[in-house]
């Protein structure tokens, strides 16, 4: 129905990317204090920030499963991921600040980051053409039509 690949491990990643984010992006709705309570004070509108972080959350995680959009939202992924990275940096340089957070744990979210902009990137890439899947698709000519 979705146009998955073939099970494996790009399917299951995918699954699990799609899983990850609509999951994430809902906990924005029902947590907003703690995602209020991370942003950067440099940022401005932090309630808008954080609704719209969930809402892109939700639909890039769902926007993964349809094949035509697949790898924009896989692209869409990596930019949010780029634009949260302040508040992870935030965390990390301020741990005082979340307390009720182990240190260590705010310092591994840092490269935790390009992780999931990895995973992101690899589970919705476009899939490459099998050399045996291009040679059987090629358009057959009608040999009866030159005679």
């Amino acid at each position: 129905m979705f146009g998955l690949p073939p099970a494996g491990p790009r399917r299951a990643a995918l699954l699990l990317l799609s899983a990850f984010w609509i999951a994430a992006g809902i906990n924005h709705f029902l947590n907003p204090e703690f995602y209020l309570r991370i942003m950067p004070p440099w940022l401005p509108a932090h309630a808008e920030l954080v609704w719209l972080s969930g809402v892109a959350e939700v639909v890039g995680g769902a926007a993964v499963l349809v094949p035509r959009w697949r790898s924009t939202a896989g692209w869409g992924l990596v930019v949010l991921l780029i634009a949260i990275f302040p508040a992870n940096l935030h965390m990390a340089l301020n741990p005082t600040r979340f307390a009720d957070i182990p240190p260590l744990a705010l310092y591994l979210r840092l490269p935790l980051q390009l992780a999931l902009i990895w995973w992101a990137w690899w589970a919705t890439r476009p899939e490459a053409p099998s050399p045996n899947a291009t040679r059987n698709q090629r358009p057959r000519v009608n040999t009866d039509t030159f005679r």
